[in-house]
């Protein structure tokens, strides 16, 4: 990543709450012409809360070290000793592995990014980048780096990637009394805090159980899913689940999380959001859904997670076909532009604040909505 946005190296926890309460303020009145519920407030951890980061590794004569910049200034690197925001796992790796890798000229030498990638339950996977081909000497020498440290190690270069043991961790979450398992493969996305993550999927459940209790027994199609981390904890909660996701590797990985916690009512198809718009309406079909029956599901609720640019203009008509709503918002800004149209026909039941990234303006949302009634 480069960036000093999330390089808080001397973080004050004792400011915690109060950058917390600044946050929540500005996001009650960024939302109040929309006049939604009392804003719930869901905290992080000061401290050690972000399972994944990415290094810049900086050399000097023989020496190397760990090394982040202010952004649209790469001239001067910072050095990055420990990162008080990171996993506990995350702080005594970059140790081990900068102690192991300094005396060893092969693994050092034009070494030039470092990613880790960590779980709540203990897993983690080391991404090792360099501005070199990678051969059979480093690959001895690499094997030898992951044995010591206890974690699979990944190598890459350009148009090259070495995969030691494996590219992926498993994750356990808590969650209301579950244990849900995750496959997270490295480069996808995942959730960066897990803690978080696990009180987002708490809410989400009691969320879809109240509109249930409403509604009566139906369906949850769910647009932009990842690697099922909302699918996952919802199937419970939903007569049967129907995802989509884009990317390859998401889907792969969903595929496995549907196993491994023995869910018989989810299905996760590989379309775009347009895609599976255009399925809906009969305009195309899919080989992707060829097993599946649209006309067997009786879909209420929607449940959107998108990226920063929110929903396009389609998306957001598609969305307020359904009677309730769930969106999981990353930016602010394109949620209060979908909640000037989403709000036209529905109103909002719930809005919640997690979060995701103490110390940063950043806001992860929370809304529910709910058709409006007619007169």
């Amino acid at each position: 990543m480069q960036q000093l946005e999330i390089y808080q190296h001397n973080v004050n926890t004792a400011e915690y709450q109060s950058l917390l309460d600044e946050k929540a303020g500005w996001l009650r009145q960024r939302f109040a012409e929309f006049n939604p519920p009392a804003l719930q407030i869901h905290a992080s951890e000061p401290s050690h809360f972000r399972l994944r980061a990415e290094f810049r590794l900086w050399h000097e004569g023989e020496r190397c070290f760990y090394a982040m910049f202010e952004p649209g200034n790469k001239s001067k690197a910072y050095e990055v000793q420990d990162f008080p925001i990171a996993s506990q796992l995350i702080n005594r790796l970059m140790k081990e592995l900068l102690g192991a890798i300094q005396p060893h000229e092969l693994l050092r030498q034009k070494l030039f990014q470092v990613e880790f990638l960590t779980t709540l339950s203990g897993d983690a996977l080391i991404t090792l980048i360099y501005h070199k081909p990678l051969g059979d000497d480093w690959i001895a020498a690499a094997e030898a780096l992951q044995q010591q440290l206890g974690f699979p190690i990944i190598g890459r270069s350009r148009k090259q990637k070495i995969m030691l043991q494996r590219d992926w961790v498993n994750e356990t979450l808590h969650v209301d009394g579950k244990a849900l398992h995750y496959r997270q493969m490295e480069g996808a996305f995942t959730q960066p805090n897990g803690g978080i993550n696990q009180q987002m999927l708490s809410w989400a459940r009691k969320q879809a159980q109240t509109i249930v209790a409403n509604a009566g027994e139906h369906d949850l199609v769910e647009l932009y899913c990842g690697n099922g981390n909302f699918s996952v904890a919802l199937a419970d909660c939903f007569r049967k689940v129907l995802a989509t996701e884009i990317a390859k590797p998401s889907v792969q990985s969903a595929q496995i999380n549907i196993a491994d916690n023995q869910l018989d009512n989810l299905i996760i198809a590989r379309l775009s959001s347009e895609e599976f718009v255009q399925a809906l309406r009969g305009e195309r079909e899919f080989e992707r859904l060829r097993d599946v029956d649209l006309n067997q599901y009786d879909f209420r609720t929607i449940l959107v997670d998108p990226p920063r640019a929110g929903l396009d203009d389609e998306s957001v008509r598609q969305v307020q076909a359904y009677e309730n709503i769930i969106y999981i918002s990353c930016n602010p800004d394109t949620l209060f532009n979908n909640l000037q149209v989403l709000t036209q026909t529905h109103e909002i039941t719930a809005f919640t604040l997690f979060d995701q990234f103490p110390y940063t303006d950043h806001a992860e949302t929370g809304v529910v909505l709910t058709r409006k009634t007619t007169a």
